[in-house]
């Protein structure tokens, strides 16, 4: 009965019921796509930077990590290698060895990062093949060819086919120099990578630099990146304790911060907006049940209780609620849905997008069901709070008072 009379009240009153209805909807829409929007800018961000070079997770020595030196190194890197094969969980794996040198070029000197790679390897492990600006991608077979940033080949003023001569420590700390052919130009978009690594194959890196069989570091792809968590720990445990596996959120801690950093005040942002539109939410509410008053007061004097009137109102408000955070979650679902298909494209900005590790200006939202649910749940819990204290206040009214109420 109290459910037949809430919804022949919302019949009753057409434009009440369509400005709450159109008013919570749009909300509800806006809250869904400002989160998929946020979850997926996040998600590209991190991505790119993971996927750019440093990998989804790293195997090195024991104490590299705290104290990155030649004195740490992987001094065996074959029985690495054997080991990780055996693992079917990964996708692939490749050595690294980075060293910090100083490169010259005619009139310019620039320090930077020379690395050696497995370059076949390395095509799955990271986007330094896809990034190729120009000239060719290295082979395992090349010597003294070097594949580098365009900004680094810019600061010495070399281009394909220049050369340029470095200058470093080897892995038994003695001096290496060599000199290298310009072979290929990467460009990823982040700017300081692009200004100081150079690359090499690794079996020429391994003789100029006397580390053979030694390795900085491995770079694991998993076959489910999504378990790079769990695969890490698996491989803490299976590697031997003179080694240390670290998934991609311990690699990059100060990147995940950040974004964790920027989500709560994306949310503080969001809850500061829906705090206001509920306010909106109960002020129209109030207006609109006052504008019932005399009605609530016949029914007073016709019998019906405080708790019956408080309840049909309430019923009014829930299925107000339930059909507009149902139409604003499949809206602001739709809109998440297509521009997660199609990325939102944001041409004039890369230079900002660089210093938050973003290598292109196209940032896909992020359309994940729970997460859209859970907003709906968010807006029809804040829906119906805002209508408690409007019905309370209306429902204080003796019948007399209520009767005479103009």
């Amino acid at each position: 009965m109290l459910i037949k009379l809430a919804l022949r009240n919302l019949i009753a009153y057409k434009k009440r019921t369509i400005v709450t209805v159109l008013l919570t909807t749009i909300t509800t829409a806006l809250l869904v796509f400002s989160t998929a929007w946020m979850d997926g800018s996040h998600q590209t961000m991190i991505k790119n930077a993971v996927e750019i070079y440093p990998g989804y997770l790293q195997i090195t020595a024991d104490k590299f990590r705290d104290s990155p030196s030649f004195d740490h190194l992987i001094f065996d890197a074959d029985t690495v290698s054997q080991q990780l094969s055996q693992n079917q969980d990964i996708a692939t794996f490749g050595a690294r060895f980075e060293s910090f040198v100083l490169f010259s070029a005619n009139e310019k000197s620039v320090g930077g990062m020379l690395t050696g790679i497995e370059p076949e390897k390395e095509q799955q492990l990271s986007r330094l093949y896809s990034s190729l600006h120009s000239g060719d991608y290295l082979k395992t077979t090349d010597t003294n060819s070097a594949y580098i940033g365009i900004e680094l080949a810019r600061r010495l003023k070399v281009d394909i086919g220049d050369e340029i001569v470095f200058i470093g420590n080897g892995a038994d700390y003695s001096f290496a120099a060599d000199t290298l052919k310009i072979k290929g130009l990467f460009q990823t978009g982040l700017y300081e990578f692009d200004a100081s690594a150079a690359f090499i194959a690794k079996p020429y890196f391994d003789v100029i630099m006397a580390a053979d069989n030694y390795a900085t570091h491995f770079i694991v792809q998993p076959k489910h990146p999504e378990q790079t968590v769990e695969l890490a720990a698996q491989l803490g445990e299976t590697i031997g304790s003179q080694y240390q596996s670290a998934s991609w959120n311990q690699i990059m801690a100060e990147l995940v911060k950040a974004m964790e950093i920027d989500s709560l005040f994306g949310y503080i942002t969001l809850a500061i907006i829906f705090i206001v539109v509920f306010f909106v939410i109960m002020i129209y509410t109030l207006l609109t049940v006052f504008g019932r008053i005399r009605e609530i007061g016949v029914l007073r004097a016709i019998g019906t209780t405080p708790r019956q009137i408080f309840t049909i109102l309430l019923l009014e408000s829930c299925v107000l609620a339930l059909i507009s955070v149902i139409a604003g979650g499949l809206l602001g679902g739709a809109f998440a849905y297509y521009f997660e298909l199609h990325p939102i494209t944001l041409s004039g900005f890369e230079d900002q997008f660089k210093q938050y590790g973003l290598a292109v200006s196209a940032i896909p939202t992020a359309f994940e069901p729970w997460t859209i649910l859970r907003d709906m749940a968010v807006m029809f819990t804040l829906s119906v709070l805002s209508t408690i204290y409007p019905i309370i206040k209306v429902n204080r009214y003796k019948p007399v008072e209520a009767m005479r109420h103009v």
